[in-house]
């Protein structure tokens, strides 16, 4: 896994967790309003989603979020090199190069800066990653395609421990995931586990793609949550909260 980084040395700046949830409020949409204002520490955030579910899209929106109220992230792509996420950001009209640039958002990816593929790389290896202990929040997106398959009840359980053992001093995991692409008994013990779980599904309605956060669970949440909220992206707009399908 390569790293994407500036001037700054990510590794070499002290942690400092945030014990109140991290804020990730923007100016520009309403999704922090409708949806518990802060993302609780110490906690597992399991993001589901079919494959054009939008589980990358509302990844980035959080993300950005995050680092706008000064949270530090660290991001581990298995879907795009470190520039093609970073560029991704850019046309939704969420500029990281800056975060990138100060170390408060480092990047990795499985494919390098451009494209050096390394799809030997498993869960194991990045949960031993020395960045993870300096991150608030630490993004896996897709982790269900680097997750570990025909695993037993012994396996399945410290895996789930060794999650839980990272998340317990101070800083939250995302998973990205697919069902589709993991062990049934392992995402159902995720599911259970995790302090949220937003499933996001998608709809035809009237010939248009309508797109939903249902927020199945969110514990120690700040504010309001919404159990349905509707969403949309626009190139250089970012995220749009659709009020006409919030519920």
């Amino acid at each position: 896994m390569n790293p994407e980084h500036g001037d700054e040395n990510p590794l070499t700046t002290a942690h400092k967790p945030i014990e109140d949830g991290f804020p990730y409020d923007l100016e520009t949409d309403s999704l922090a309003d409708s949806m518990g204002l802060r993302l609780p520490n110490r906690s597992l955030y399991v993001l589901q989603g079919a494959v054009g579910g939008g589980k990358s899209l509302i990844s980035q929106r959080l993300v950005y979020g995050l680092v706008e109220n000064g949270v530090k992230v660290l991001v581990i792509t298995t879907e795009l090199t470190t520039r093609g996420w970073i560029e991704q950001m850019e046309s939704i009209g969420y500029g990281v190069t800056d975060a990138v640039r100060e170390g408060k958002l480092l990047v990795f990816s499985r494919f390098g800066t451009i494209a050096e593929a390394k799809p030997e790389v498993k869960l194991e290896q990045l949960l031993d990653s020395e960045a993870i202990e300096l991150a608030d929040v630490v993004v896996i997106d897709s982790a269900s395609s680097i997750m570990p398959s025909e695993l037993d009840d012994v396996s399945r359980f410290n895996l789930m421990q060794r999650l839980r053992q990272i998340s317990s001093k101070g800083r939250s995991l995302m998973l990205c995931v697919d069902p589709e692409e993991m062990d049934e008994k392992l995402m159902h013990n995720m599911r259970s586990s995790a302090e949220i779980v937003l499933d996001l599904t998608t709809n035809m309605i009237g010939g248009e793609i309508k797109r939903n956060i249902v927020v199945t669970r969110f514990l120690r949440a700040a504010g309001p949550v919404q159990t349905s909220i509707g969403w949309r992206v626009e190139p250089s707009m970012g995220f749009i909260v659709d009020i006409t399908a919030v519920s």
